[in-house]
């Protein structure tokens, strides 16, 4: 069996990339005026289709609802968002960007895509392929030893 210090080396460096991708996001989304919620929010509105609803941005991004709400309803004040009534489904609502909207997120978007596009430029696409390969299996064993999926009905 590992070296129980070597295994909690490994995991306190995981910790230390998980904190720190946070950090460079929200201070990213900072630089922008804007929180790395709406960050977020624009970024799940923009790739929502016609199926984006507030809780789909909230179970996306693991956003709590009240934020999510706060950050739609702010929006819709600004005339960024309109909330539409779904075909079958009265409880939720689509949020699709007005005209006024997608101006706002293509003054944010297209720089977030084109950093992160040049990350994974740089670092290579077999290592990001890797990269995203290897946190996968991270949370489907993390899962197995008793995490929660987030996806399960009562989270």
């Amino acid at each position: 069996m590992e070296n129980h210090a070597a295994l909690m080396e490994e995991l306190n460096r995981y910790y230390a990339v998980w904190q720190e991708t946070n950090y460079v996001y929200t201070e990213w989304a900072k630089a922008h005026g804007i929180s790395v919620s709406c960050l977020l929010a624009l970024t799940a509105i923009d790739e929502g289709g016609e199926d984006c609803t507030q809780k789909k941005i909230s179970q996306r991004w693991l956003i709590p609802k009240q934020t999510v709400n706060m950050i739609l309803k702010d929006f819709e004040r600004q005339k960024f968002v309109e909330l539409l009534p779904m075909q079958g489904d009265k409880r939720n609502k689509r949020i699709q960007f007005t005209a006024a909207g997608r101006a706002y997120a293509d003054t944010i978007l297209p720089e977030l895509r084109k950093a992160e596009l040049s990350v994974i430029q740089k670092m290579g696409l077999e290592r990001m392929h890797r990269f995203s390969k290897d946190g996968a299996l991270f949370i489907k064993l993390f899962q197995e030893a008793g995490g929660r999926n987030p996806n399960d009905a009562d989270a």
